[in-house]
């Protein structure tokens, strides 16, 4: 852990640059649809979860876990979930050599955004869940269908599109994962609405989108495995970065609490408030502890590393959401307003609390992994 904090702190001006942006445009981000160039430098500051050979700092999931509970105390805005940790990631794991050298650098120079369509209107996280298909056709493929949820899809120039090539003896194998830009005929995007507008949801229509041979991505069939492990990686991810905001939730609580007088006496010094105050810690400890765990058997590729995760996501999704709903409570009405921050991180808990699977989602899997 020491040689975690180490490396994490060599990035600690990184994130510096980066969160001096957040602040500056978080609200404003809300009506945006596009990134503005402080933004793109700040990711350009953080780019640690890309190959190192591709021009990244190469850290494993418990060091990038550091950096994104600091990101979540921020709020932090922009597409470095997206970008990175899901279309770079993706690239990174199914790509070859020569897919790598075209889009990995430029992911980590911050020149390039990316994004991962996968899901669809049937709203599985899984395999199944993955039933549009993408048909040969005059030497390359034809792809068709809508994907939905796809995180800041609007901002990215590539987009790795999965679809489904064959049917499989199971429903992870036939699924295949193209590179579709931005700007390839036939392809659509919608801004969806959202509780959390500072990280925008896509609608992505392809109608009859036509693609050359050399758009495939990876093996032909063999897309899910690699999908299933940036999922992966991305699920610890943000179960990292809402323990950060749910820390900072209660960090701003506790402050609150001190100072906010009610019959002469601190908010903080009465029973019921140190009691939810005490639970709020305790919560979200239990999910540090829990994805800090999963961070690690995703990293040393342990075969319990699928049901750590599941634990992890499960914890987070639950302890957000009600952290954050607390320390509004115990804030009174100015937790209530919009010219609060407080606002932010309950929109952020909720949004995140269902993005790659909700609590019920994740448990029925822990479930189904240890066979009960």
């Amino acid at each position: 852990m020491d040689v975690v904090v180490d490396r994490a702190a060599v990035l600690g001006n990184r994130l510096a640059v980066a969160e001096d942006a957040v602040f500056t445009v978080q609200r404003d981000v809300a009506t945006a649809e596009v990134i503005g160039d402080e933004r793109r430098d700040a990711q350009a500051q953080i780019d640690v979860a890309v190959l190192g050979e591709e021009g990244g700092s190469a850290l494993g999931l418990v060091d990038l876990v550091v950096l994104m509970e600091e990101m979540g105390r921020a709020v932090m805005p922009g597409p470095f979930l997206s970008t990175v940790l899901l279309g770079g990631a993706a690239i990174g794991e199914a790509g070859t050599p020569a897919q790598r050298r075209l889009w990995l650098p430029q992911i980590a120079a911050g020149t390039v955004q990316a994004a991962v369509a996968w899901t669809e209107p049937n709203l599985r996280w899984d395999a199944a869940g993955i039933t549009h298909r993408a048909r040969e056709a005059g030497g390359g493929f034809t792809l068709s269908g809508t994907k939905l949820f796809v995180g800041d899809a609007h901002l990215a120039d590539i987009l790795v599109v999965a679809a489904r090539t064959r049917d499989g003896s199971t429903m992870e194998d036939g699924v295949s994962l193209f590179l579709v830009p931005r700007d390839t005929p036939g392809l659509a995007l919608t801004i969806l609405p959202t509780i959390d507008e500072t990280r925008k949801l896509c609608e992505v229509r392809l109608d009859n989108v036509a693609l050359p041979a050399g758009a495939l991505l990876g093996a032909r069939h063999e897309g899910w495995r690699p999908l299933s492990r940036v999922v992966a990686r991305a699920t610890v991810a943000l179960a990292a970065e809402m323990c950060g905001g749910a820390q900072q939730v209660l960090d701003m609580t506790v402050a609150y609490a001190k100072i906010r007088i009610t019959f002469g006496k601190p908010i903080g010094s009465y029973q019921g408030v140190k009691h939810q105050a005490a639970d709020m810690l305790v919560a979200i400890e239990n999910a540090k502890s829990l994805t800090y765990y999963a961070a690690w058997a995703v990293d040393q590729a342990l075969d319990e590393a699928p049901l750590a995760v599941s634990m992890a996501k499960a914890a987070a999704s639950d302890m957000y959401r009600k952290v954050a709903g607390t320390g509004i409570q115990l804030h009174g009405g100015i937790g209530m307003t919009w010219e609060h921050d407080l606002q932010l991180y309950f929109k952020r808990a909720k949004a995140s609390e269902v993005a790659f699977g909700d609590a019920t989602w994740h448990r029925e899997r822990v479930a189904q992994l240890i066979s009960f």
